[in-house]
């Protein structure tokens, strides 16, 4: 079996990034720091382990902020168009997690579930066959 190679960058071409393999998540996050970062309802996410699953070149900026479990998570986006393209966590640094919108084929991306449903906003529904967890993942 051949694994599914999963490559995307930013709206300008200047950072790219390319996994291969399955994830081990694909998911929506409602959290009010995903809502912010976002600038809608839920960010969402395709999550790969391992160190060196997801490869990224070009010049992403990171920006830093602590999750609700207190441990930091690193952002990058591109500096010259701005397009968020991948997380990393300092608490469990071999897993990157890309953005599904900044896939060069988006509708790869299969979402099974959706974390901080209890922060989710009205006029923000997700798909009723997803399984909801009301807060994020145990730390």
């Amino acid at each position: 079996m051949t694994d599914k190679t999963y490559a995307g960058g930013c709206a300008c071409g200047t950072v790219r990034y390319q996994a291969t393999g399955t994830p081990v998540a694909e998911l929506h996050c409602q959290c009010l720091h995903c809502q912010k970062r976002s600038g809608t309802g839920h960010a969402s996410y395709i999550v790969f382990a391992g160190r060196g699953a997801v490869s990224i070149t070009g010049d992403a900026r990171i920006w830093r902020i602590a999750g609700d479990s207190g441990h930091e998570k690193s952002h990058g986006f591109c500096p010259t168009c701005g397009t968020p393209t991948h997380v990393t966590f300092a608490a469990s640094p071999d897993i990157t997690a890309v953005l599904p919108g900044s896939l060069d084929d988006p509708t790869i991306f299969q979402p099974s579930f959706v974390t901080y449903g209890c922060r989710a906003l009205d006029w923000d529904r997700q798909d009723p066959a997803l399984t909801i967890i009301e807060r994020g993942p145990v730390s």
